[in-house]
């Protein structure tokens, strides 16, 4: 349990940081999006600070939902209750907590 406990660990370390980068781009398009009166909304030249916006709103919104998974996986983790289906009991698959572990539930549950 010592190594899944610092995967979870090493896993929270790195959305922890992908937020802040993320975090700190969104904070550099609102910003220039404040100091122009551009009217990008019609410019040919590529995505509007709109769509940028928007963008990294989305990818902050689901780097903090995938923190939130870390953090319930460590909780379980420290009930005992890791690698069990939260909806059938039975024991989610080390292969599927392998590639997703912060997985709640079996893969008969999952689909």
């Amino acid at each position: 349990m010592a190594d899944i406990r610092a995967a979870l660990e090493r896993e929270r370390r790195a959305t922890h940081d992908r937020l802040a980068a993320l975090t700190a781009d969104f904070e550099e398009v609102v910003a220039a999006s404040r100091d122009t009166n551009a009217d990008d909304e019609h410019d040919p030249e590529g995505s509007t600070i709109a769509f940028e916006r928007s963008q990294l709103d989305a990818l902050v919104r689901q780097a903090r939902a995938h923190l939130g998974e870390i953090d319930a996986a460590l909780t379980r983790l420290a009930a005992g209750t890791y690698g069990r289906c939260e909806q059938c009991g039975r024991h989610v698959p080390d292969g599927r907590l392998a590639v997703r572990p912060t997985a709640r539930t079996c893969v008969d549950c999952a689909s």
